[in-house]
């Protein structure tokens, strides 16, 4: 997922400083997304709608416990692998000087608003990648199309995304930017809930009120 900022810094830092350069930059945002989903990679937000379906079909307290299990394990692979890449790219040899510095702006500007507001700036990013492995299944080749359009949305609404975000929060955090503290608590967290309550609780749960009926408990 670290390709999706990666690509959006190297669109930043070759595109002109022209009005257009924001629509035609986020665009690569789209790139990390279509590598971890094509490539049938695990994404904790996408596992917001794969895990929570089968809870409610079931109903049983033992498989919502498993769920947890799920998250906690993906969720932390994810962040390790956020470590591992920001550490790479920060001290190896491997950006030039203003695909860094662009790197280093994405990443200030994605963990420098208010707990709150990347909290709630983290649902429609929730509702957006839960909505889009929901409609996957019945892409029928247009998968590309799909992926590109609603992660593009994300990055030109400015939504925060906690995999992709926290690439850019370990970035400022392996170089001495970012405290610990706040990263957890100003950025990880809320954005976190967020992406947890647009995926889960709005977007799941309202699938979940159209299927119901037509799904019997096994």
């Amino acid at each position: 997922i670290s390709f999706s900022v990666l690509g959006e810094a190297l669109l930043r830092a070759w595109l002109p400083d022209a009005e257009w350069r924001y629509i035609v930059e986020n665009m690569g945002y789209t790139f990390g997304f279509m590598l971890v989903i094509l490539g049938r990679m695990q994404l904790f937000t996408e596992n917001t709608i794969t895990t929570v379906a089968p809870v409610l079909v079931s109903g049983k307290p033992g498989n919502f416990m498993r769920m947890i299990e799920l998250w906690a394990i993906v969720l932390g692979a994810n962040v390790i692998g956020a470590f591992i890449v920001a550490g790479f790219l920060a001290y190896a040899p491997v950006l030039a000087p203003d695909i860094a510095s662009a790197f280093a702006e994405l990443s200030r500007h994605a963990t420098g608003m208010p707990a709150m507001e990347g909290m709630m700036r983290g649902i429609p990013a929730g509702v957006l990648i839960a909505a889009l492995v929901w409609m996957l299944p019945t892409a029928k080749g247009n998968e590309v199309l799909l992926i590109f359009l609603f992660t593009w949305l994300i990055a030109l609404g400015d939504f925060t995304h906690i995999v992709a975000g926290s690439v850019e929060m370990a970035y400022l955090l392996v170089q001495g930017e970012l405290g610990l503290i706040q990263a957890v608590f100003s950025f990880f967290l809320p954005v976190l809930a967020g992406n947890v309550i647009g995926g889960t609780v709005i977007f799941t749960l309202l699938a979940w009120a159209q299927i119901q009926p037509e799904v019997e408990p096994k």
